[in-house]
């Protein structure tokens, strides 16, 4: 079965592969754009741009399964929050989705994002690194490397594939 991702980001790929290792699965990369803006300000958003990258993936590739991962932040009553959504989309289903881990985000970075910045390269000032957003990530940086970005959407990719596993078993049809 072949599985395309919609990123050419390792972080995002290494998840796939987290998710799919029993090595029946070909997965694939290739540039999907995600629709949306370059900083994903909404869950809404986040999902929006993570369905458009999973279609999108699947047709580029003509596979069968396509997956797409985006992040992105959500206001709340506690805080900017960083969100990361998932969804895998088959052709004849409708796309499955789900969504990962959440923390606050310091009020110093959410000055730049609510000011047009993007987390990416803010996250690369911040600590002084390259590519944080294809390393650890944010999240990585912010819970002092107990979690990395790869883990954060590995854990998501466990969650899309589970309900894609149950939904078969369930005999859901494809088209």
């Amino acid at each position: 079965m072949r599985i395309a991702v919609g990123s050419k980001n390792p972080a995002k790929i290494n998840a796939v592969k987290g998710a799919f290792m029993d090595g029946s699965f070909e997965i694939i990369s290739v540039d999907a754009e995600s629709g949306v803006s370059e900083q994903p300000m909404s869950d809404e958003e986040t999902i929006k741009g993570a369905v458009n990258r999973a279609i999108q993936a699947a047709e580029i590739a003509e596979a069968d399964i396509g997956i797409g991962l985006e992040g992105g932040v959500q206001q709340t009553p506690f805080g900017l929050m960083l969100c990361n959504w998932g969804v895998l989309s088959v052709k004849g289903m409708e796309p499955i989705i789900a969504g990962g881990a959440r923390i606050p985000l310091p009020e110093e970075i959410v000055r730049q994002l609510v000011n047009g910045a993007e987390l990416g390269p803010v996250m690369d000032e911040y600590a002084k690194k390259q590519n944080v957003r294809k390393n650890e990530g944010a999240v990585g940086i912010f819970t002092n490397g107990q979690i990395n970005r790869s883990e954060m959407f590995t854990h998501v990719m466990k969650l899309l594939a589970g309900q894609y596993e149950y939904q078969i078993g369930q005999g859901k049809k494809t088209v």
